[in-house]
């Protein structure tokens, strides 16, 4: 990332800059359900709640969940992402990661994968 100072204040390029999370949209690991993403409801200890979620059963084009969060994923059209649900309540989340707009637009434009 490249910054510069200028009396004593630190900047940062705007290109350089990830916007700010998206209305709770998060994408979250789990220890044995995978990778799900969708409208944070509600967070107790590992229990986290999602409406209107998705799970993301395979992806190409990110490299890391976070850089899905972060910049969504390249290759839309090579990821299977099932229709979403109303609401799942995961035991085991090992991770929370909140999404950028440009992100959720990604991720929410993914057609529906049916085996």
């Amino acid at each position: 990332m490249n910054t510069i100072e200028i009396n004593g204040e630190t900047y940062v390029k705007k290109s350089d800059v990830i916007e700010k999370p998206s209305d709770n949209y998060v994408v979250v690991r789990t220890y044995s359900a995978g990778v799900h993403v969708g409208y944070l409801k509600s967070r107790e200890g590992r229990e986290v709640v999602l409406t209107d979620t998705r799970r993301i059963y395979s992806w190409e084009g990110a490299a890391t969940l976070s850089q899905i969060a972060g910049s969504g994923i390249s290759k839309p059209e090579r990821c299977k992402l099932p229709a979403a649900i109303a609401e799942i309540t995961l035991t085991e989340a090992v991770e929370i990661i909140p999404c950028t707009a440009k992100a959720k637009e990604i991720l929410e434009g993914i057609e529906s994968w049916v085996a």
